[in-house]
């Protein structure tokens, strides 16, 4: 059976005044993450870990962080993409494993309510998600959440008739429908409707 791997890994600074939210939770701390969407430092890493074991990009191929349709956007979206991009690829979660450095709050006394979590948004079970903490110690990151994600993925399908959504897309026009119907499924924003114009007119 053919087996990828994808590495992911991001990096938000803490911030006051926004809710903290990693691994599609809301902890309780007095400072969250900052970011253009909801800052959650785990999913992001292991979207861009995902899309990598199929090589099709990374979130910001997606979901550009000048855009302000993403803004403050549930983390979740863009997970939803990187598992669409997986399954049209014909592969399937074998296993995530994943390490959270911070100095605060502590992970571990939550972190099988994390596991079950992450697990639920993947569809995947629990013993498939492994995820770890460490602190940043001696490294002066006291006020910065990182997150590395490794998946292994495995075929489930012959390629055949299959591609990505990036192989699919042949123009930015398709790419901004592509958006737009996500964010009308899942984010609850109406499509756009913009103008048609004839560019042989266009001077």
């Amino acid at each position: 059976m053919e087996t990828r791997i994808g590495f992911g890994f991001d990096s938000h600074a803490f911030t006051p005044g926004v809710p903290l939210r990693i691994g599609g939770m809301t902890l309780d701390h007095p400072e969250g993450l900052a970011g253009h969407s909801d800052g959650d430092v785990l999913l992001h890493a292991i979207t861009d870990a995902l899309l990598g074991a199929v090589a099709a990009g990374d979130i910001g191929s997606f979901f550009p962080p000048g855009d302000a349709r993403w803004k403050d956007a549930d983390s979740s979206i863009f997970l939803n993409t990187a598992l669409e991009e997986l399954r049209h690829a014909g592969y399937c979660i074998a296993n995530v494993d994943t390490t959270l450095i911070l100095a605060a709050p502590k992970i571990a006394p939550i972190a099988s309510e994390m596991r079950c979590r992450v697990a639920e948004l993947l569809h995947v079970e629990m013993r498939q998600v492994s995820i770890k903490a460490k602190t940043p110690e001696g490294l002066d990151l006291d006020h910065v959440a990182q997150c590395h994600a490794i998946v292994l993925v495995t075929r489930v399908q012959e390629q055949e008739g299959l591609k990505s959504m990036s192989e699919v897309i042949e123009s930015q026009r398709q790419l901004e429908d592509v958006v737009d119907d996500l964010l009308a499924s899942v984010h609850g924003v109406p499509k756009r409707r913009l103008p048609v114009y004839d560019t042989e007119d266009i001077t």
